[in-house]
């Protein structure tokens, strides 16, 4: 394991760009995973590690050490902790960071499965928690506008804790050419007159479940997709659900269906 102890050495600038900058993730096709149990997500989706990173700290943890044991060939880098800190994309370090490549866009075949659409959902923490979310109830394929946050940021893995694995990601994502001839329904979350309960629907076939930014909602080009619209049935003194949150209870009322059926 190299030691680095100087924050204008190249690998920390590196390091600092993948983190906080999405245009070096870009131009290097890498990002960081943060922590170890994102770590531990990937390896365990056997999904190849290009470097590891560990902090004083880090390596005091008998977690850690395990889990550079499992990466016997994987190049690995010491930091201080200060300087740990500051290539760290969070707050509060968590002492392992890996870098990994960023996947080629998956293939855009015919889909005839329950998916996800995202339109425009910028916040990270709401995104990582869908992606899980999706990974939970079995739903393979999600597709983001190009209006979404960049769904590999260190922020939106972190969120993830390791969701991202068990998905197939298509980032800015043609979502009217894509969903063309799709044989099940698209559905999208409202309210208003005509609007059908979600506990109503027959939701055990394929579902393209449609979700729009916070606060603005879907577009007005992704609505116009919707065969149907549901309400989430909320008897208490709020309005609407954040957008994570309905995407779960959806996903899940579909889940509690097909195994009721």
């Amino acid at each position: 394991m190299k030691t680095i102890t100087s924050r204008d050495n190249p690998a920390v600038k590196r390091l600092h760009g993948l983190a906080h900058s999405a245009r070096d993730r870009r131009s290097e096709s890498r990002t960081l995973l943060d922590g170890a149990h994102l770590v531990r997500a990937a390896l365990d989706a056997g999904w190849p590690l290009r470097e590891l990173i560990a902090s004083d700290q880090g390596l005091a943890r008998a977690e850690i050490a395990d889990l550079i044991e499992r990466c016997p060939g994987v190049p690995a880098i010491h930091l201080p902790d200060a300087l740990f800190a500051h290539i760290s994309p969070v707050d509060t370090p968590s002492g392992l960071i890996a870098i990994i490549d960023l996947p080629a866009p998956p293939s855009t075949q015919a889909f005839t499965e329950s998916l996800l659409v995202l339109d425009g959902v910028q916040d990270a923490g709401n995104l990582g928690t869908i992606l899980r979310t999706a990974a939970a109830a079995g739903v393979r394929d999600v597709l983001l506008t190009p209006g979404c946050a960049q769904a590999w940021s260190p922020r939106v893995l972190r969120a993830g804790m390791g969701g991202h694995f068990c998905v197939r990601l298509h980032e800015h994502a043609d979502v009217a050419a894509l969903l063309r001839g799709y044989p099940g329904q698209i559905l999208a979350t409202g309210l208003g007159a005509g609007v059908r309960g979600l506990y109503e629907m027959d939701l055990r076939g394929a579902v393209a479940w449609l979700f729009g930014a916070e606060g603005r909602g879907l577009s007005a080009a992704v609505a116009a997709l919707a065969t149907d619209t549901v309400v989430i049935p909320m008897p208490g003194a709020v309005e609407s659900l954040n957008v994570a949150a309905a995407a779960a209870v959806c996903l899940f009322e579909q889940v509690r269906q097909r195994r009721a059926a």
